[in-house]
């Protein structure tokens, strides 16, 4: 069974800065991209940062220079710094992983439970 569990969530005012982490846990054997969606009321899914093996990224236009993705490997773990936070960033923030549980299996999408982020004064 792997696990994937997000925290950090919280009510902020706009301006300000949360940190999420969400943590892989269980029988996995390598991890491919780690990345955070988000969901806002009424709209559908979407991608907000994602982050390879290597530490290449990939941001939304609407966060890039505001939002900080990274990872640390040896602790199965990625981050979402979030800075200057707009009411429009509100929303569940979903964390997402493509691992594979041994050398003998394809990697697939695992889901975290989602945490909730909200922005308003």
């Amino acid at each position: 069974q792997v696990q994937l569990v997000e925290s950090g969530g919280g009510l902020v005012q706009p301006g300000g800065s949360l940190r999420l982490s969400c943590a892989a846990s269980g029988r996995i054997f390598s991890i491919n991209a780690m990345g955070w969606y988000r969901q806002a009321p009424g709209k559908q899914r979407e991608l907000v940062a994602a982050i390879t093996s290597g530490d290449s990224t990939n941001y939304a236009d609407s966060v890039k220079g505001r939002f900080t993705i990274s990872r640390d490997n040896a602790k199965n773990t990625v981050y979402l710094q979030m800075n200057s936070l707009e009411s429009e960033d509100t929303g569940v923030y979903y964390c997402n992983a493509e691992l594979s549980r041994s050398a003998y299996t394809l990697p697939r999408n695992y889901w975290g439970q989602g945490t909730q982020v909200f922005v308003s004064s």
